[in-house]
């Protein structure tokens, strides 16, 4: 985020913020952009977190205020270890309510020269953050979020969509109906899908604990193009599990590490795809790309990790 968006809110200068996002990735020479989530921007409240209450605050059926006793039975749960209390309260059955993700993608789909994706938290982090009143069941609390979702992203016509789930890495018990929402969630993108999927980006701390081996039959259970994986922070030794990953979904690596301000050079990122392509074949990397969001660091940084994706990746093409 631009400092001065921060510092001076107002509607033209989130436009001007946008902007500027998407020319300077452009400009790195990114193939495929994002608004950086900046679309769900509240001027009124620039510290709101746009991942998780942007979506729940508006759905119907969940109400955001809560008692002493709720926010106490909700850290009993243990179910989130980056909240210290619920985005909601779900007192009656979710629907759409005011939530209005169309509009995010109308606002900025013109505002670029290159593709551009729109993302959307996954209908199960976003359950893993609610106290729930009325469902009693996370699957079926979960499948009514992605629902919702669905209906959203049906209006939607980006070129790609990704599902972001920062939550699941940690959870592989629910790894055998987990992929029903989001797949209830994909089933509305008329574009590619995407998933992205990560061990937790907090203020530069992994949140979530487990190996990608863990959740290989979740990951066999999507309807997805492809997945935007993590695996520079974590090293690459865990890329022999993808030889079970289905042929059908093109693995996306991430070679960029967005929890240090160290900018990797060109050769590094090479080194990182070629040692991929070791493993599993160069016709299973069809994407490479930072291990999340850009959105902790200094913006200079920022700046210079995308230059290096793009140069080490034609250094690996040119070798």
């Amino acid at each position: 985020m631009p400092s001065w968006l921060a510092t001076q809110p107002s509607s033209p200068n989130l436009r001007d913020a946008i902007l500027t996002v998407l020319k300077t990735q452009e400009l790195c020479g990114i193939d495929v952009v994002a608004d950086g989530e900046l679309s769900r921007f509240n001027i009124s409240h620039p510290e709101t977190n746009g991942m998780i209450d942007y979506f729940i605050a508006p759905m119907s059926g969940i109400d955001t205020t809560l008692s002493r006793e709720e926010l106490v039975a909700f850290r009993a749960q243990e179910r989130t270890t980056f909240r210290s209390q619920p985005a909601g309260v779900v007192r009656d059955t979710i629907g759409e309510g005011l939530l209005n993700l169309p509009a995010d993608w109308e606002s900025v789909k013109t505002l670029g020269a290159a593709p551009m994706k729109f993302t959307v938290t996954s209908p199960y982090m976003l359950a893993k953050t609610l106290l729930d009143k009325k469902y009693g069941d996370l699957p079926a609390l979960t499948m009514d979020i992605a629902k919702v979702l669905k209906q959203q992203v049906e209006a939607i016509d980006a070129p790609i969509v990704q599902v972001d789930e920062a939550h699941l890495t940690g959870h592989p018990e629910d790894e055998g109906w987990a992929h029903e929402p989001i797949n209830e969630v994909l089933k509305g993108v008329s574009g590619e899908k995407g998933l992205h999927l990560c061990f937790g980006n907090y203020g530069g701390q992994s949140i979530q604990q487990g190996f990608w081996k863990n959740i290989m039959n979740f990951l066999n259970a999507l309807n997805v193009d492809h997945l935007v994986l993590e695996f520079a922070r974590r090293g690459y030794d865990e890329l022999e599990a993808f030889k079970e990953l289905r042929e059908d979904i093109a693995l996306g690596l991430g070679v960029i590490d967005i929890k240090d301000n160290v900018v990797e050079t060109p050769e590094i990122v090479a080194g990182r795809i070629e040692q991929a392509v070791k493993v599993l074949g160069a016709e299973r990397i069809k994407w490479i790309h930072p291990d999340c969001g850009f959105w902790m660091l200094p913006r200079t940084v920022a700046d210079a990790k995308m230059t290096a994706l793009v140069e080490g990746r034609d250094l690996f093409l040119d070798q």
